[in-house]
This record gives structure tokens, sequence and C-alpha cells, in this order.
């Protein structure tokens, strides 16, 4: 089945070769750390010039993704792991064809940044979705740039600062979820089916180009801004420092407020 296949990531063709399939491959958590990022990474940029009508983005095992690795949020390792991330999911947003996404279980922090650089969101009634960043004393940069796409200003940042996870039912009112089945990988295929399979792949590459040009312009802006708060003001916080350490040694933070 695979065409190629790497530790963190399954990738084959489907639909007589016009749909490509990726699936995190690393569960339960299917962790999105730099081995993940750049399979990812490597996948899209393999694929770009073929002339695919759609990309179906899913994970093995009862969960999307618990999100990044937090040891690569420590402050040696923070920089790289931001510019990686920011790399794919402007890769992602910019890709020329539809990305869907298809989630089951927890969709959380990174795991969330990269479904959301997709397209339609077709999720379990049981996914959970969040950006827990805030409760270790940072923040999510890409999630930061990506929710408003897709949810008010008030929605996106009741789940920036809050950090709660919400239940698919709750995520499809507010917008961030499209479509709600027990099987969402069946779901967006039959989405494929309907609304892409018998599209011009040139088509669609000009579609997708038109609709998102003024906001791929603004996002590459807005992450370079978030990225350069993060790294150079967050970090050098204690509270940034100190909840990093916390979760790392299984014990509450003890914020000092600065």
């Amino acid at each position: 089945m695979a065409e190629t296949a790497a530790p963190a990531l399954a990738v084959w063709r489907d639909r007589e070769g016009a749909l490509l399939r990726l699936r995190l491959a690393r569960p339960k958590a299917n962790l999105c750390d730099a081995a993940m990022i750049a399979a990812l990474q490597a996948a899209f940029d393999a694929h770009r010039a073929e002339p695919l009508r759609g990309v179906l983005l899913d994970a093995d095992g009862p969960h999307f993704s618990f999100g990044a690795s937090v040891e690569e949020h420590l402050p040696e390792r923070c920089a790289a792991m931001l510019a990686s991330l920011h790399a794919l999911v402007i890769a992602m947003a910019e890709f020329p064809a539809p990305v869907l996404v298809a989630v089951r279980g927890q969709c959380l922090g990174g795991g969330l940044e990269i479904a959301l650089a997709g397209g339609p969101i077709f999720a379990a009634p049981q996914a959970l979705f969040g950006q827990p960043e805030i409760k270790l004393g940072v923040f999510a940069p890409a999630a930061s740039c990506l929710l408003p796409w897709r949810l008010s200003a008030a929605a996106a940042e009741d789940l920036l600062l809050s950090g709660r996870s919400v239940a698919a039912p709750e995520a499809l009112t507010l917008g961030l979820v499209q479509v709600l089945a027990e099987d969402p990988q069946a779901a967006a295929l039959a989405w494929y089916d309907e609304h892409l399979a018998g599209k011009s792949a040139a088509a669609l590459r000009c579609a997708l180009r038109a609709a998102r040009a003024p906001r791929l312009r603004e996002l590459r802006e807005r992450l370079a801004e978030v990225e350069r708060l993060y790294l150079q003001v967050l970090m050098k916080t204690h509270d940034a420092n100190e909840g990093l350490a916390a979760f790392l040694g299984k014990r509450a933070p003890q914020w000092q407020h600065r």
C-alpha cells in the first residue's frame, strides 16, 4: 500500500493517484516533534508539483496528536522547532490542492496547529480540540494566526487564553470543525469523491490561490511576528521557563508573573 514510508508518517496514493494520503504513524501520541514535522514537510514538498485533486491527512491509533514535544520547547531548542513548524504551516496553507483533515480522539497543541493549516476538518463526535500551551506559561504562535481564519476573534481568544479543550460538537458550532462523522476518514473520502474527484487539478490550484492569497500574505507576516514575540520576549520571562520545567518535572508551576 505504501508508496513511501518514514518512521513518523505513512504516505501513499489513493483514488487512481489523484488523492495523496498522509497518516501520522506513531500512535498513541503521534507527537508533532522534529521527526514528524520533517516527514510532513518532505511529503508536501515531494508532491507539490503533481496534478493532485486533494490530500487526506489522518492518524493511526485512537488520537490524532497530543501536540508538540515539550522538550523541543525548551530555550535551547525552541527556535529550531518554531522555524520548522511554521515552515510546514506555510507549506500546507500554500499547497496547490485541498488538504482534508480527519480527526479522532485528542487533537491538541501543535497537532491542532497542523490540522488548522489544512482545509476542512472532519471529526468524530468524541474528538477533542485544544491549545493548552498557556497552561505551561507559553502560547501557541501558529494557532494565534490560524484560529482567527476559522473562528470569531472572541472564540479564538477563548481557546488561546483558557487552554481549554472543546468537544467536536462545540468545535463544529464554533467553525473549527466542518463535518461530524462517526468515521471521519470515510466522511472525508466521501466528500472528496463528491466534491473534488471530478474537478480539474489546474482549476483547483488556481481557485485555492485566488481564495487564499490575501490570507497567505498575512500568514507569512504574522508568523514571523509571533515567532519574534515568542523567542525574544516570552522565552526571556521566568514563567515560560518555569512552566516548561514544571511540566517536565511533573510538578505544579510556581508563577512569579514576570
